[in-house]
C-alpha cells in the first residue's frame, strides 16, 4: 500500500509562481497512448503554475490534450514524464492509497455528464463524499444545508436529480465538489451539456465559490463566450500550450 498524503514529508513541493504561491504545478509533462506508428501523443512538454485562489480557463479544440491533462493534475491518470505537484505534494510520491486520499480529500471534480446518483436526492448527493470521509451526521448536514444554499438550491434539497433542469443539476454536482472543503476544483467542459445562458450562470457560480470558498479552479470549456469569468486562460493546441493571457 502506498503512503496516504500526510506522510509524503519527502515529496513537497514548494511554491512557485510569481508571488511564490503556487496551488498546482505541472512541469515538461507528457502522455502517449498507444505505440509506434499508432502513437497518440496527448501532452507534448505541458508546463504550467496556477496559484492559489485562481480561476483558470483551460481551452483547446477537441483531442486538443484537455481532458487528459485534467486527468493528470486530478490523479486519475500518470504521465509518462514530467512532474506534477498539488497543494506541495508531488504526485508522483503518493502510491495508489496517497491518491485516493487526495482525490477523495483535496480535489473536486465537476464533469460535464454532471454525474449525480439518480435515486438519490440533491442533498444525499451533496452528503455522499461526506460519508465516504465518515463526517459527523450534524456536520454533514450542516454542509449540505449551507452549500445548496451557496448554489441557490436550498428549496430544492429533497429534489431527485430527474426532477432537476440540467442547470439545476451541475449546480448540485458543484455542491457536492465542494463537500469536503478542497484545494482544488476541476472541471470538465461542465457547460457542455447546457444551453449558452445557463452555461454562463454556471460558469458564474463557479467563479462566485472559489471566491468564497477559497478554492482553487481548473476549467476546461471549449465555450469562448466563457472565458472572459477566468482570471487567466491556457490554450492547449496538439498537446502544447500555445497561448497564456
Amino acid at each position: 500500500m502506498g503512503a496516504g498524503i500526510g506522510q509524503q514529508r519527502g515529496a513537497v513541493l514548494e511554491g512557485r509562481g510569481p508571488d511564490g504561491d503556487a496551488m498546482v504545478v505541472v512541469e515538461d509533462v507528457r502522455r502517449t497512448y498507444g505505440s509506434g506508428d499508432t502513437a497518440v501523443h496527448a501532452l507534448r512538454g505541458v508546463s504550467f503554475t496556477v496559484r492559489r485562489g485562481e480561476l483558470v480557463a483551460l481551452k483547446g479544440r477537441s483531442g486538443s490534450g484537455k481532458t487528459t491533462l485534467l486527468n493528470l493534475v486530478g490523479g486519475l491518470d500518470t504521465p509518462d514524464g514530467g512532474r506534477i505537484a498539488l497543494d506541495g505534494t508531488e504526485l508522483a510520491g503518493l502510491g495508489e492509497s496517497g491518491l485516493l486520499e487526495l482525490r477523495r480529500d483535496r480535489i473536486g471534480f465537476v464533469f460535464q455528464s454532471f454525474g449525480l446518483i439518480p435515486i438519490l436526492t440533491a442533498a444525499e448527493n451533496v452528503g455522499v463524499p461526506m460519508r465516504l470521509r465518515r463526517t459527523d451526521p450534524h456536520e454533514r448536514d450542516e454542509r449540505v444545508r449551507m452549500l445548496l444554499a451557496l448554489v441557490g438550491l436550498d428549496d430544492h434539497m429533497e429534489q431527485r436529480p430527474g426532477e432537476l433542469s440540467g442547470g439545476q443539476q451541475q449546480r448540485v454536482a458543484i455542491a457536492r465538489a465542494l463537500a469536503n472543503k478542497p484545494a482544488l476544483i476541476i472541471a470538465d467542459e461542465p457547460t457542455g451539456q447546457l444551453d449558452a445562458d445557463t452555461g454562463h450562470a454556471v460558469m458564474e457560480l463557479l467563479r462566485a465559490v472559489v471566491r468564497s470558498e477559497g478554492v482553487t479552479a481548473v476549467v476546461a470549456t471549449h465555450d469562448a463566450a466563457l472565458l472572459d469569468l477566468a482570471d487567466r486562460v491556457l490554450e492547449l493546441v496538439d498537446g502544447q500550450i500555445v497561448e497564456e493571457h
